[in-house]
Order: structure tokens, then C-alpha cells, then sequence
């Protein structure tokens, strides 16, 4: 069963319950045995596995690249997200996304259209590499860890224990696929083929006989809410057993991996560690409810955690 991966996890009903479902599901004679090739797992990114607050980190690497803009031609500085990036408009930005799972995208609109300019004509192993540096060099402000040491360790600890119990783990985020793809097998054991996310339009082109892909700026697909699902069931072709999130954004997610016919669990991460953690409810309201409603467990990084970070 390997239970001893899960070393950061205090004992628990939480921890119980994920070992509890595991032996369900691997215990050959039994009811609800499910066979490898259907022991499908998916997990949400930001805030599920690493660090989303103060802002999501791919929002400061795309933000980086506005602030550049905006210093180069003053005319962008009237326009959001252009004008809150340079006049350092924290609320604004903040606000983007609480607002987006509230309902109102009218902040969204305007922040999606400056990020989507941010790297277009880049192509996708230029792109690659700059976000690969930039996750590697920077740290989040608030806890002063670089950012790849924001993951969260029993988290990681949860994807080794389903791997090691023949699950097929898949990240399943809002945030950007190819943003996440350069470090995911690093640090969670994750492929880049099993990565599945937000996604700009690509452009095929052909320079002197040498073709390449190229980011536009044009949103193919926003991999929130039932996005999540549409996009689960277009690159897995199965409906999951185990699902993981901690937002309003992964409800539809939650509900469809614990639809099926067989056993399932689903897990919804709360942020109410502020000592150790960012501790924050907003974004989250509707899913903790409905997983109190539906007996999901929610993990609670003060109570279930013993350790946060990895190192």
C-alpha cells in the first residue's frame, strides 16, 4: 500500500480516507477493484500542488513581461493590464481572478488580452525556456522561497503514493500548459503528455525550409470550470477516480471524476494556515460547501499537514 510516502501527512480522517480508498480500489477480490489502466488521477495546479498567493506564479512571469512593455511605450500605459502593472495596482490584479470565481469577468477580459500579447511570436521551445528560468530563479515575495520550493510537499507525496499504487496521475489546471510542462516530470513525477492546461493558439510556420510552432495571441482554450472536464475527457478519454482541487474552478472536475459507477474520492485543498501557508477562503466559497455537502474530504493545511513546503 506504501502508506509510509505519505510522511508529511498527519494522522487523520483525511489520511485515512485517501488510504482507505486506495485499498479499496487495488485490493484484487474485492467489490471495488479497479484495474490499472482505469485508476486515473487528476490535479489541479495552482494552489493545489504549489503556492498561488499573492498572485498565481505564472501571472509574475507574464506580468514581468507587461511591466517591459509598458516601460518601452508609454502610450500602454492608459490600458489595463498595462496601467496597473506600472502604476503597481496590487488591488487590481488581485482582484482578477476572486472576481472571475464570483462570476465577473470583466477584470479577466482585460487581463487576458494583455498576457496573451505578453510572449506571442514566441515559439514554443524559446517560450519553454523562459519559463523554465524564470521558475527556477524567482521566488514568491510574501514567503521569500523560490518558487519551486512553494510545491507542496504532501501533495507530492499524495502523487508518489498513487503512482506507487499504479495510478496514472494528470494535472489538470487553469493555469498555462505549456507555462508548467518544463518542470512538472522534475518536480512532480508528471510528464509533460499528461499536463493539460490554458492554451494560446499555436501557429505552424516554415523559416527557410525549418519549420516551427509559434504562440499568437489568441486564447485557445481558458481550462477552468467545465473547460476542465471537456479538456479531461479530450486528452484522457476516461472519466477519473481521484480528483484534487481547492477552488470554485474545479468543482465541475470534482463532481465528474465522483460520478462514475465505481468508487472514487475527491479532495478539496483549504488555505487556513497562515503561519506556515498564505491562508485565504476567497475563490473557494461554493466548492467547500459543496464538499461538505457531498462528504468530500478537505485537506487543511494546519490540521493535516505536519509539513508544507518541499525542500
Amino acid at each position: 500500500m506504501h502508506e509510509g510516502l505519505l510522511k508529511s501527512w498527519n494522522a487523520g480522517a483525511t489520511r485515512q480516507a485517501i488510504i482507505a480508498f486506495v485499498a479499496r480500489v487495488t485490493l484484487e477480490d474485492g467489490p471495488d477493484y479497479v484495474p490499472p489502466a482505469a485508476r486515473i488521477a487528476v490535479f489541479d495546479n495552482d494552489g493545489c500542488l504549489w503556492c498561488e498567493k499573492p498572485t498565481p506564479i505564472q501571472a509574475g512571469f507574464l506580468l514581468r513581461r507587461i511591466a517591459e512593455q509598458a516601460e518601452a511605450d508609454p502610450a500602454l500605459r492608459d490600458r489595463q493590464p498595462w496601467k496597473a502593472v506600472h502604476e503597481k495596482d496590487q488591488a487590481w490584479l488581485g482582484d482578477v481572478i476572486t472576481k472571475h470565481y464570483e462570476g465577473d469577468d470583466t477584470t479577466l477580459k482585460e487581463m487576458a488580452a494583455g498576457l496573451l500579447s505578453a510572449y506571442a511570436e514566441d515559439d514554443v521551445e524559446s517560450f519553454a525556456s523562459k519559463a523554465d528560468q524564470f521558475l527556477r530563479s524567482e521566488e514568491n515575495p510574501v514567503l521569500k522561497r523560490p518558487y519551486l520550493k512553494t510545491a507542496y510537499a504532501p501533495m507530492r507525496e499524495l502523487l508518489q503514493y498513487l503512482e506507487a499504487n499504479q495510478f496514472t496521475n494528470y494535472i489538470v489546471s487553469g493555469g498555462g500548459r505549456d507555462f508548467m510542462r518544463p518542470i512538472t516530470h522534475e518536480l512532480y513525477g508528471v510528464p509533460p503528455e499528461r499536463v493539460v492546461g490554458t492554451t494560446v493558439a499555436l501557429q505552424y510556420r516554415e523559416e527557410d525550409g525549418i519549420g516551427k510552432l509559434v504562440h499568437t495571441s489568441k486564447l485557445e482554450v481558458f481550462d477552468d470550470g467545465p473547460n476542465k472536464v471537456v479538456r479531461i475527457w479530450s486528452r484522457i478519454g476516461a472519466r477519473p477516480i481521484f480528483a484534487a482541487g481547492n477552488s470554485n474552478g474545479d468543482i465541475q472536475m470534482l463532481q465528474f471524476a465522483t460520478q462514475g459507477k465505481g468508487a472514487s474520492l475527491a479532495l478539496l485543498v483549504t488555505h487556513d494556515d497562515d503561519e506556515r501557508d498564505i491562508a485565504y477562503t476567497s475563490g473557494a466559497q461554493k466548492s467547500v460547501a459543496l464538499a461538505k455537502e457531498r462528504g468530500w474530504p478537505l485537506v487543511s493545511v494546519r490540521e493535516d499537514w505536519a509539513k508544507v513546503f518541499v525542500d
